[in-house]
Order: C-alpha cells, then structure tokens, then sequence
C-alpha cells in the first residue's frame, strides 16, 4: 500500500484529532452530569441526567472512540509511523484498547442500568445499592477516562520514548 503524502496525511490526522476531542470532551461532560447526579432531589432530574449521560454515550462517544480507532488504524498503516516502530503508538494502542474494553463491558452496562433504575424507581434509586454502585461507577469510570485520554493526548503530543530498535537490522549485523 503506497503511504499518504503530506496533505493526505495532515486531513487524515486532523480527523484523528478531531475525534479523540470529540471523545475526550463528551466524556469530561459525562463525568460533570454524573457529578451533578450525585446531588439530584427531583426523580425527573435524576432520570434526565442519566438519560443524557446515556444519550453522550450512545451518540458521540462510541462514534468517536470508532472514528479514532479506525484513523489511528490508518495512520499507522499508511504512514512511517507503522503500528510496532515506536513506543509512544503500543502505548497509545495498548491504553486506547483498554478504555474501549471497559467502556463496553463496565461504563456503558453501568450507565444503561443507572438510566433503568432511575427511571423505573425516581428519588427511591438513590437509596437502592445497584442504582448506588452503577452511579458511583460511571462517575468514577469517566473520570478514568477522561484522565486516560488525556494521557493518550500528551502522549500524541510529546512522542515520548522513541523509536524501537530494529530487531531485523539488528541481527543482520550481528551475522
């Protein structure tokens, strides 16, 4: 596969950008309403930010985390930066698969099951100790995320680590 050339390569990038924002962003207002969640005295509020944080969830975070992992996917396969070159992008792949996984096996159950709590049962969700652990869940889960993330965003900043060693020209040499 020929590699981007420059302009290709900098629209393909702004995409990644612009998704991991979108993902970074819509996750810090989902840590803001579960935070917000914590103080609700009205069934209707409660039910409300659980929907929202669901509806952030459904449409713009799993959309962006795709869009990112498919760009990262791109620029890696068709750039010099390669998928196993340097430090930095295992690091990125390794924390990016990570908050995928939790977010599909712990966030996003915790936050549907929240929403069903709290729409079903009102004020009386606060005193049940699913509702109790899911809630507290996603508030801590986002917070995670949102720490992660922005880790994965320095990281894209700062390459940090350098290049891996060629094994390959390594043992030519070596012969």
């Amino acid at each position: 596969m020929p590699k981007l050339n420059i302009h290709q390569r900098n629209w393909l990038l702004s995409a990644h950008i612009g998704f991991a924002a979108l993902w970074t962003g819509t996750v810090l207002s989902m840590f803001l309403l579960s935070l917000r969640n914590t103080k609700s005295v009205n069934a209707e509020m409660l039910n409300a930010l659980n929907s929202a944080i669901n509806l952030l969830d459904d449409w713009i975070v799993i959309p962006s985390a795709i869009g990112s992992v498919i760009t990262a996917t791109f620029l890696c396969w068709m750039t010099n930066y390669g998928f196993t070159k340097f430090y930095w992008v295992i690091t990125k792949w390794v924390l990016t698969t990570g908050l995928i996984v939790f977010g599909t096996f712990w966030l996003f159950p915790w936050g549907n099951t929240a929403q069903k709590l709290s729409e079903q049962q009102g004020l009386k969700a606060l005193n049940n100790l699913v509702y109790s652990f899911d809630a507290k869940g996603v508030l801590l889960g986002t917070l995670v995320q949102v720490f992660s993330l922005v880790i994965i965003i320095a990281i894209s900043v700062l390459k940090p680590w350098g290049r891996r060693p060629d094994t390959a020209k390594s043992q030519v040499s070596a012969d």
